[in-house]
């Protein structure tokens, strides 16, 4: 009985999780007026460390603050970025808290997915080769989740200042590539 209940746990568990992801997202995609950039914050934070959606759902939000399209996007753009750059330090936190944490680093590097070399791998490529400017541009890659790339850079370095400032530029950049991709798509159908 405690296997069944345990899977039903999780069944249960996974649904709930699957809900408050589309919940977000939906909330998100119908965010208006000056109330909608706080959705967009909320959601951009939580990205980070708890949402694994896609960042670039925000620019279909149907926000109308009475200024001009370009300038509406610019803000939601902004508001998203320093939300994701908070909420991206918070992740830098708990992973400078991780670094010292043997039960956490241990389970990480016993699970079947070996999370914890492919992400150091990655991370450190980068790390070495371009620093945080390899972490921003990292964070660039539309449609890609950037979760993992966040707390793999927050275990691997120390600046908070820095760490921060790369996640609002690759945050903006991200969005940036996302419009131009849209745009020449639309451009070309």
């Amino acid at each position: 009985m405690p296997f069944e209940a345990a899977l039903l746990s999780a069944a249960f568990l996974d649904t709930a999780w699957s809900a408050v992801v589309e919940f977000s997202k939906a909330a998100v995609e119908s965010a208006t007026g000056w109330g909608g950039l706080g959705v967009i914050f909320t959601y951009s934070f939580l990205i980070p460390f708890v949402l694994p959606g896609p960042s670039e759902v925000v620019l279909a939000a149907p926000i109308d603050i009475g200024l001009p399209r370009w300038l509406t996007l610019a803000g939601i753009m902004g508001v998203s970025a320093f939300g994701k750059m908070a909420g991206s330090l918070v992740a830098f936190h708990v992973g400078q808290e991780a670094k010292s944490s043997g039960p956490v680093v241990r389970w990480l590097e016993n699970s079947r997915f070996d999370v914890i070399e492919w992400s150091e791998k990655r991370s450190v490529e980068l790390a070495q080769k371009w620093g945080y400017v390899g972490m921003a541009l990292a964070l660039c890659v539309p449609f890609f989740p950037d979760t993992v790339s966040i707390y793999a850079f927050a275990v691997l370095e120390n600046d908070y200042v820095k760490f921060g400032a790369a996640t609002f530029v690759g945050s903006i950049g991200r969005l940036l590539v996302t419009l131009l991709l849209i745009g020449g798509v639309i451009t070309v159908f």
